[in-house]
């Protein structure tokens, strides 16, 4: 079962990728981003680091959906630099949208998914798990989805699904607006984002009380991995 499917970040990169692909398997992808996706999908925009926004978003694509049976929180930001060169504002905006507005979006989910014994898919990341200098937001805030999700998985057992998903380095936007030296080199080998969107699908598919806790999803020679 895939059914009404919530994605945050689904207006470019893995949330896109996702809403395709929950969209060809006959699903229905409702698109939470701060910016306006293409492809025709059922979206509200929202700023994730804002509670009310987050939760407005979740109340309002649910109602219209009549329920939810999954969510996707893909949505996520960066702040390159030393803690003391990047700016208190940024580097707590990446908390706040890739932690706080994860948390925010699921806990306005779920009503919903223990209505319908669904599922949620959370996004950290290879730097949620490995710790790298120049990285302290991004690897709170993804350490902090390891931590939430594992914890979250332990409380909803045996009513609500849940999987945490570790993707390595992907081919999308997400580095065109670093400095060069915090972007992948020429010969990076990053994965596909399509091809992670189709483990987000295995595990939304997965039936009932059958679980999926974890999904390390990476580049064969994934440089932040293990």
């Amino acid at each position: 079962m895939v059914g009404n499917v919530l994605i945050t970040g689904g207006a470019s990169g893995l949330g896109r990728a996702t809403a395709t692909a929950v969209a060809k398997a006959g699903g229905r992808p409702l698109v939470v981003d701060v910016n306006e996706p293409d492809g025709g999908f059922d979206h509200v925009r929202a700023d994730l680091a804002d509670r009310e926004q987050a939760e407005r978003a979740v109340r309002e694509l649910a109602d219209r959906a009549g329920g939810l049976d999954g969510v996707v929180t893909a949505a996520g930001i960066d702040a390159c630099g030393r803690l003391e060169d990047v700016a208190a504002e940024q580097w707590e905006r990446v908390i706040g949208v890739n932690l706080l507005g994860t948390a925010a979006v699921v806990r306005a989910a779920l009503p919903h998914l223990r209505e319908s014994g669904g599922r949620v898919v959370t996004v950290a990341s290879t730097l949620g798990v490995r710790a790298l200098g120049d990285a302290t937001a991004y690897c709170a805030s993804k350490f902090g989805v390891v931590g939430f999700t594992r914890a979250l998985a332990a409380e909803l057992a045996g009513q609500v699904g849940v999987t945490l998903l570790i993707p390595g380095g992907m081919r999308t936007n997400f580095f065109d607006d670093r400095p060069d030296q915090y972007k992948p080199g020429p010969d990076a080998r990053l994965n596909q984002p399509e091809d992670v969107a189709s483990a987000i699908l295995f595990a939304l598919g997965q039936p009932r009380d059958c679980e999926v806790r974890e999904l390390v999803v990476c580049a064969a020679t994934e440089t932040s991995w293990p």
